[in-house]
């Protein structure tokens, strides 16, 4: 009875304590962002512990006993806010603020990292906070882990991998399987052999936070099974103005002999401005018409030749600036500008087999055996400039965005050309000249603007024009046998000597949205509503010229210095060059995606909130070209349209205030790379090809994922998450071979295909273990991933038809130990070494007979020395692939026939370890 009693008092008192309490609440707002709301800001009552963290509007809410205190309002980067305030018994007081970056100096913004967004700590709590599954990277992660490029800085997210120039592998998938925005509006790409732009073009100076989509909702594009990336470009919120020089060393490429095109052998090529030299001569005009080239006209009419330089390559180097200015107009209205421009240059050598396989009854054996070695010299020029303008109201941003990359090529296959007929067998040297050169100019305006003065109803639109132009500008080759003192022996006939021409022009790619945004239910409107459009539409077409010579005499010359024997065979008119162009050089490709979609995020209580909606996707190709025949025949068309209802469902359970589980479901489709699907066949000098596919279908993705959460502190979160997917139509590469045995790398669409897995990732504080290792952490996440893929043996030439999918690892792991110390009060540094590998994959579907091709594992680890030296300068140092793996794919022994060669490699190198340093300096 007493102790009824007992707890009976101190239940009254403790209900009459609650309701002697008051409440301050409020919003924080940005004031170098327009106004917007500031999540993730700390709130504090003045000499006490109690306080709390805005949430991602901005909102805000302590409770506390009555009397005098004072509310301090603090965000890292910013100026902290102090205000008085007298709380009364079961009253709310209603305190909003903002903040901005006041009269800080640049070092108290630099020191300590990037604030706003792109902090650690921010995007973690904004991954725990959001109902759909994304993980998130910004410049302060990338920059404590020394990441220079976008590319690179993904990989530090679960599940996402680099391959070589293939681009990045979400889940094992490849690079057709995800799609890209930039500040969330569609952006092309600018190769067309590769779905989106390859990431490591952008700096990461021009990047405030890349969001990484595993799972789909209704606001973004169909079009991905594996991740789509949205890169929010920086805002220039600040007055800034920095310098970064760099150089780098790898052991395999620099200070080695290098051969390099005689015509970028210049300060030109230097820069990569050679592609004039390599036009296509205007005196064939846009039309093929098999002209013979006069001898004065095959003089005249080519700059490039086939001549070669040896040098000694160079260290790379970089270079880049960054300036950014805001100003405070009146009544609230703030303009800022970013610009920001990088160029790099870079010498590569890779050596190693390279081989293709023939099936014979009595055994698999080479097709051909070469040793090659591909000397790449290459260039990056990309520029940014960001217009920023606000009122209290209305955020306008205008981006324009410029990038230009060469890659200028000599391939050298030494060894055996044609084992079935010998040929080779005097050891033949296949020498390729190539440049690859790409252009892109995106253009984007986007606005957001509040209907209502509480911003609970908004509106957000923005376009973008983009106009893009890869090509391959007098690609020439010849093959012969090489002679005593570095000398060749060739015929001028046929292929040999050959020229091509490849152009594929993006005319036009156009990108919108319009989305409307509206916050309901209650005080705290924690309901919302999106209703919107996006969509894009392209338009590209192609042009493939080829220009061969007639018979001629043989060259007998120095490997690098054939070009005055030619030159004098022209004069004395012995053979000459004419067009070889046929009916199939011209090809036309338009592309459209329209979409009207609906969103509601309803929060049922504190704990569940769901978010599912609807996504009506109209999405076509057509496709125009030729087969063998009449230039003047008329283009067959091939359309593929489709309408796509694509339903989502993204739901989160809170169990604890820092551990959630969540669930998501969606259908997503998947269209083809450029090149996939485009009716062309794309000659190499040793015979292989690769050939689109016009008739290729988009895949159908059926996608669940189940994720459990936990962030035990503001730096730490562990996470386990099962997915699996179903794919009717799947895009996969395949070899085969032509008539006259040569491989040909093609593409096709299977039956079906599943994948399930595990991804487990954590971020550890090991100060946990002991004190003296609390400046350590460890990062780590790995992908456990099985698949099966069917294929109708009636409709295929595959040599098995239940296999894996193509392009997917069964695992991956990527991990990092992070350590950051202080050696002075302006001389802080953060140590990182960076760990990943995946697993075995099937890189190319085997076909008749033929087993498939397999991409090994590569493991890569990296040692990255990030160091600010002082309120000016900060030096970073990096060493990379330190293991340094041989790059390999092998021909599987599970042909029809056993494999009789001693090795089932096709293709084997090494990339080289490399040592770079980057010294920034900040006016």
């Amino acid at each position: 009875m007493k102790l009824k009693f007992l707890f009976f008092t101190l239940l009254i008192c403790a209900i009459g304590f609650s309701q002697n309490k008051g409440t301050i609440t409020g919003v924080l707002l940005d004031k170098d962002s327009n106004n917007q709301s500031l999540p993730f800001a700390n709130v504090l009552i003045k000499d006490t512990k109690i306080g709390a963290n805005t949430d991602i509007d901005g909102k805000y809410t302590i409770t506390i006993a009555p009397g005098n205190y004072t509310v301090q309002f603090s965000f890292l980067g910013y100026e902290t806010v102090e205000v008085p305030v007298t709380v009364a018994a079961n009253e709310t007081i209603t305190l909003n603020n903002s903040l901005g970056s006041g009269s800080y100096k640049l070092k108290d913004v630099v020191i300590k990292s990037s604030g706003g967004r792109e902090k650690e700590t921010a995007l973690l709590l904004d991954q725990k906070n959001a109902v759909v599954i994304k993980q998130s990277i910004g410049a302060q992660e990338m920059s404590r882990k020394g990441v220079s490029d976008v590319e690179e800085g993904l990989t530090k997210i679960t599940g996402i991998t680099k391959v070589g120039s293939r681009g990045l592998f979400v889940r094992g998938l490849e690079d057709r399987y995800n799609n890209l925005l930039i500040n969330d509006l569609a952006a092309p790409t600018n190769n067309p052999f590769l779905k989106i732009i390859p990431l490591d073009l952008f700096s990461t100076d021009i990047v405030g936070v890349i969001e990484v989509y595993k799972t789909f909702s209704p606001n973004i594009y169909g079009d991905f099974a594996g991740g789509t990336f949205n890169i929010q470009t920086s805002r220039g919120s600040k007055s800034i103005t920095k310098l970064n020089i760099g150089t780098s060393y790898t052991v395999n490429s620099n200070l080695k002999s290098f051969s390099l095109s005689k015509d970028a052998d210049s300060a030109e090529g230097f820069f990569g401005f050679t592609a004039d030299n390599r036009e296509l001569p205007s005196l064939l005009g846009d039309t093929p018409s098999s002209r013979v080239f006069t001898p004065q006209e095959s003089l005249d009419s080519f700059k490039s030749g086939f001549d070669v330089s040896e040098i000694k390559s160079p260290l790379n180097t970089s270079i880049g600036l960054l300036h950014s200015e805001k100003f405070n107009l009146n009544n609230g209205q703030n303009f800022s500008y970013l610009f920001s421009i990088n160029a790099e240059n870079n010498f590569g050598i890779q050596e190693g087999v390279d081989r293709t396989f023939r099936y014979q009854s009595t055994g698999i054996d080479y097709k051909t055996d070469f040793v090659t070695t591909d000397n790449h010299y290459k260039t990056a020029l990309t520029g940014l400039l960001g217009l920023n303008y606000s009122t209290n109201r209305l955020k306008l941003s205008l981006n324009s965005l410029y990038i230009k990359t060469t890659d200028n090529l000599i391939k050298d296959q030494y060894g055996v050309a044609n084992a079935e007929t010998g040929t080779g067998a005097n050891e033949t040297l296949i020498r390729t000249n190539q440049l690859d050169q790409s252009n892109y100019w995106n253009n984007q305006l986007v606005g957001e603007y509040a209907l209502s003065e509480d911003k609970n109803q908004t509106i957000k639109a923005g376009v973008s024009y983009a106009k893009t132009k890869y090509d391959q500008p007098d690609r020439k080759a010849f093959s012969g046998v090489t002679t005593p003192n570095d000398g060749i022996s060739a015929s001028i006939a046929g292929n040999n000597f050959i020229k091509q021409y490849l152009e594929i022009t993006g005319n036009s790619y156009l990108s919108g949205l319009t989305e409307y945004n509206l916050k309901f239910g209650g005080k705290d409107k924690s309901h919302k509503l999106t209703v919107g459009y996006n969509g894009n539409a392209s338009d590209m077409e192609s042009s493939y010229r080829f220009i061969s010579p007639t018979v001629g005499p043989n060259i007998n010359a120095p490997l690098n210095s054939i070009d005055e024997q030619l030159n004098a065979y022209i004069a004395s008119e012995a053979f000459y060059y004419k067009e070889s162009s046929n009916a199939t050089y011209k090809a036309k490709l338009k592309e459209a995606a329209n979409a009207g979609y609906a969103n509601l995020l309803y929060k049922f209580n504190e704990k569940f909130e769901a978010n599912g909606g609807v996504r009506v996707e109209s999405t076509n190709r057509e496709t125009q070209y030729r087969q063998q025949g009449s230039f003047d025949d008329p283009f067959q068309t091939l359309k593929y349209d489709k309408v796509y209802f694509l339903p989502s469902l993204n739901a989160k359970y809170s169990v604890t205030e820092n551990a959630n589980v969540r669930f998501a479901g969606g259908i997503t489709y998947t269209k083809p790379v450029i090149m996939e699907a485009y009716p062309i066949e794309y000659i190499n000098a040793d015979g292989t090809s690769m050939q689109g596919n016009p008739f290729l279908l988009n895949s159908d993705n059926y996608n669940l994922d189940l994720k459990y959460e936990l962030f035990p502190t503001a730096k730490e979160m562990f996470a386990v998450g099962l997915f699996g997917k179903k794919m009717e139509n799947p895009i996969e590469r395949t070899f085969t071979s032509n008539a006259a045995g040569s491989t040909i790398i093609s593409y096709l669409n299977s039956e079906n295909a599943v994948l399930y897995g595990a991804e487990i990732e954590f971020i550890y504080d090991l100060g946990r273990i002991n004190g003296t290792l609390s400046d350590f952490s460890l990062g780590f996440n790995t992908s456990l991933m099985g698949t099966k893929a069917e294929v109708n043996p009636k409709n295929s030439l595959e040599t098995h038809t239940s296999r894996d999918l193509q392009g997917a690892s069964n695992w991956l792991i990527n991990s990092d130990l992070k350590y950051q110390f202080e050696l002075s009060k302006s001389w802080s540094n953060t140590v990182s070494l960076v760990y990943s590998v995946f697993g075995k994959r099937i890189y190319a579907v085997g076909t008749i007979g033929l087993d498939h091709i397999y991409e090994l594992p590569v493991q890569q680890l990296d040692f990255v020395w990030s160091s600010k030296l002082s309120e000016h300068f900060d030096l970073k140092f990096s060493a990379d692939n330190l293991i340094d793996p041989a790059r390999q794919f092998e021909l599987g022994d599970n042909s029809l026939t056993p494999i009789v060669e001693d090795s089932a490699l096709t293709r084997s190198y090494k990339k080289g370890r490399g040592f770079s340093l980057n010294l920034g300096y900040t006016f």
